[in-house]
């Protein structure tokens, strides 16, 4: 018999320890804990993550700072936003809403964030600290994916974990937190040759391609434990995620539901690496 992993339960208790660790920075320090969110463009699919966003910072006590520019600004005039932002000593993190309107480099708006508030943990810094298993803030999505692991109890040490996908925002630092855990790790992407045997294998199985219920039960080891990260829409237009999830059910230990598993935990991991990049940044 499986375990659902709910991520909005593990969502709503780590949100609780976010608040008391805020309100205990804002009495050490007399001012709040603050992320700056900047969002470019009317993209609907943007507008709601944002609104997300100033919504969890506010059940938790952190100040949002939110920055609308319009899809026809120039490059100049959103790197003059990011720079002021960065050297504000009243914001903690730096969040810029992708996608970007054609016409922006992300790329160069992204470096111009500071390490030490890159709170989606996108920044070359910021992977590289990863890479070597060294104090960083890393990506909210797979970040979620590890404290979900932990608070369940299971057991990554010595295990055989196959991520499918390799994704700078998923994939690639999902492997690096799960090797840094001393998992045995493999990745899997679209050039990958015997992909159900490797994926058949995993004793922990982390689904993020974006292609609907593309992991079959035949892919999956009796009693595994199954993590999928997609977000996507069947053949009817209902949500539904990278893995087949009334087929895979049954072979697994435990295994995260779409929506309602990892979802909710990535805005939480964003407002948790803001906390730690406050308390980080008042050490200094």
């Amino acid at each position: 018999m499986y375990k659902l992993i709910d991520g909005k339960a593990h969502s709503a208790a780590l949100r609780g320890d976010i608040a008391e660790g805020a309100a205990l920075f804002l009495k050490q320090h007399s001012r709040q804990v603050g992320l700056a969110v900047v969002l470019i463009g009317d993209d609907p699919a943007s507008q709601v993550y944002v609104r997300n966003k100033i919504k969890g910072c506010e059940q938790t006590g952190i100040k949002s700072f939110a920055y609308y520019l319009p899809a026809d600004c120039t490059q100049a005039q959103a790197e003059e936003l990011v720079r002021s932002l960065a050297s504000d000593d009243g914001v903690d993190g730096i969040l810029v809403q992708l996608p970007l309107p054609k016409g922006l480099d992300a790329a160069k708006l992204l470096s111009l964030i500071p390490v030490e508030k890159d709170v989606d943990g996108f920044s070359q810094e910021n992977i590289g600290r990863l890479c070597m298993n060294e104090p960083c803030l890393a990506a909210c999505t797979p970040n979620g994916v590890m404290r979900m692991l932990e608070r369940e109890g299971i057991e990554v040490r010595g295990r055989r974990a196959v991520v499918v996908g390799r994704s700078n925002i998923v994939g690639k630092p999902m492997a690096m937190l799960l090797l840094n855990a001393d998992a045995t790790v493999t990745v899997c992407h679209s050039k990958t040759q015997n992909l159900k045997k490797i994926c058949s294998e995993a004793d922990i199985l982390v689904a993020a391609i974006g292609r609907p219920k593309f992991i079959s039960a035949d892919m999956v080891k009796e009693g595994a434990v199954v993590i999928d990260v997609g977000m996507d829409r069947d053949e009817n237009g209902k949500l539904c995620g990278d893995v087949d999830f009334d087929n895979v059910k049954d072979k697994c230990s435990y295994i995260t539901p779409v929506p309602g598993g990892v979802g909710p935990m990535t805005i939480t991991m964003l407002l948790y690496n803001t906390l730690t990049a406050a308390e980080r940044r008042a050490v200094k």
